[in-house]
């Protein structure tokens, strides 16, 4: 029995003895240990509570805690390091490391900052119409200008308007309203123009250039600092025209939700003017009547400005392109049925000499083209023949710069849709009824001005 068992005893040594075969250690990869097992092992990384192959299941010795008792076959290994010591670890700590991303990220931040382009003026979003409702009251010192729109505008004569001017220049209003026109932002800028350009046409100002040595000869010299000023300030020169006094001169009767768009809102809000040419309490006059046909006109042509962005570029012979022009046809339709709705209204509305006398000044400075119907001939071309380039340059001064260049770009770009004007076919046919349609609404948008410049029917005359 002895021997036997020294036998066994001898026998279990060798297996027990580390061999190449069975050997198992831990190697550190990129911070991690990835324990790698040898040919004859299980497979189970140490530490798990398996039985390293070869062991035979030999229990730890006494005196050794099961826990740290070394495996027979375990080749030690590196010791782990901590995460701060790691050879890959930041040695400024965690939170230095999270303020050098910080500053990594708001560096990156600045730099796409610096060269992302700035977003051109797209009309196919609003058209025409300003982004964000007019503002209907300014505020500071910027409510005497406010007052005295109001006060112009409803003026009995020139005389009286250019009086108001003459008493706000004694007291010193437009000086301290001069100075304060670098402080406004660009929409109170704009606000601030359609006052400005109010006053100028009730006094008869409206075909003057403020910056030029002729006109202190005829308007009031503060007046026409203070107009400089704010033309400046929204880098347009002619703005005292129908855009201005039409476009930002309507506002939504009740606060808009933001989500609105502009052009949705003049179509389904109830629209009330912020300066009104008629006294409070009294209807709205003609000249009101035609500056809110205006603005819903653009407010309903949006499509026309998105159909000329889908000609633009377009070739004839595309299949697409005689379905735009189709839909430019029935778009065109009705604004012109719009118009004509808005011809009953208008007649009936009240008229005053004053008002007729600044609808005469503003058709004498042919400043009462609608930009939509701008927009569309430039699509379509009709003003370049019977208007001629220069005239047509001459109604595109009283819009905006951004404006202008968009109707330049189209002008361009619809050229090789225009060439359908000298061909035959059932292409050239639908391009020549969207001219056709054109003339006739450009044709009821003429008989609408000249209806409001109309004088007034007396009331004998009425009854006869």
């Amino acid at each position: 029995m002895g021997d036997t068992a020294i036998t066994k005893t001898t026998t279990a040594g060798p297996a027990s003895a580390p061999g190449p075969a069975s050997a198992t250690g831990t190697v550190i990869t990129a911070g991690q240990p990835v324990s790698t097992a040898g040919p004859g092992s299980s497979g189970i990384p140490s530490g798990t509570g398996g039985t390293p192959s070869g062991t035979g299941g030999i229990p730890p010795g006494p005196g050794i805690p099961p826990s740290t008792a070394p495996a027979p076959d375990a080749t030690p290994g590196p010791p782990l390091l901590p995460a701060a010591r790691r050879a890959d670890a930041d040695p400024d700590g965690p939170a230095n490391s999270v303020d050098s991303t910080n500053s990594a990220n708001a560096a990156n931040c600045a730099d796409s900052a610096l060269t992302t382009p700035i977003t051109p003026h797209d009309p196919c979003a609003h058209g025409f119409l300003p982004e964000r409702p007019p503002v209907r009251s300014l505020i500071g010192t910027w409510t005497r200008l406010d007052a005295m729109a109001r006060a112009a505008a409803i003026a009995p004569d020139r005389e009286a308007a250019v009086a108001l001017v003459e008493r706000a220049r004694r007291a010193g209003e437009l000086a301290a309203l001069r100075q304060r026109v670098s402080r406004l932002s660009l929409r109170n800028a704009e606000a601030a123009a359609m006052r400005v350009a109010v006053i100028a046409v009730s006094c008869g100002w409206c075909g003057i250039d403020p910056q030029a040595p002729a006109a202190r000869e005829v308007a009031d010299e503060a007046f026409l600092d203070l107009w400089a000023a704010i033309a400046h300030r929204i880098d347009h020169d002619q703005f005292v025209a129908l855009p201005t006094l039409a476009l930002h001169n309507w506002a939504p009767e009740r606060k808009p939700r933001r989500h609105i768009p502009i052009d949705q809102l003049a179509r389904t809000e109830t629209l009330v003017p912020i300066v009104r040419w008629a006294p409070e309490g009294q209807p709205l006059s003609r000249l009101d009547r035609l500056m809110l046909a205006a603005t819903r006109l653009e407010a309903h042509g949006i499509w026309l400005f998105r159909l000329a962005e889908t000609l633009a570029g377009r070739s004839p012979d595309d299949s697409s392109t005689p379905t735009a022009l189709r839909r430019l046809v029935r778009v065109q339709h009705a604004l012109r049925g719009q118009l004509l709705a808005e011809a009953a209204e208008l007649s009936a509305a009240p008229a005053t000499p004053q008002q007729r006398a600044v609808l005469g000044a503003l058709v004498a400075q042919s400043a009462l083209e609608p930009p939509v119907l701008q927009a569309a001939d430039a699509v379509l071309g009709i003003g370049a023949r019977r208007l001629r380039e220069g005239r047509r340059q001459l109604l595109r001064r009283h819009l905006p710069a951004q404006h202008r260049a968009w109707l330049s770009a189209m002008d361009r770009h619809c050229a090789p849709v225009r060439t359908l004007a000298h061909r035959g076919g059932p292409d050239a046919a639908v391009y020549r009824e969207a001219q056709e349609s054109l003339i006739a609404l450009r044709r009821t948008y003429t008989a609408l001005v000249q209806a409001a410049a109309r004088p007034t029917a007396s009331p004998l005359t009425r009854a006869a």
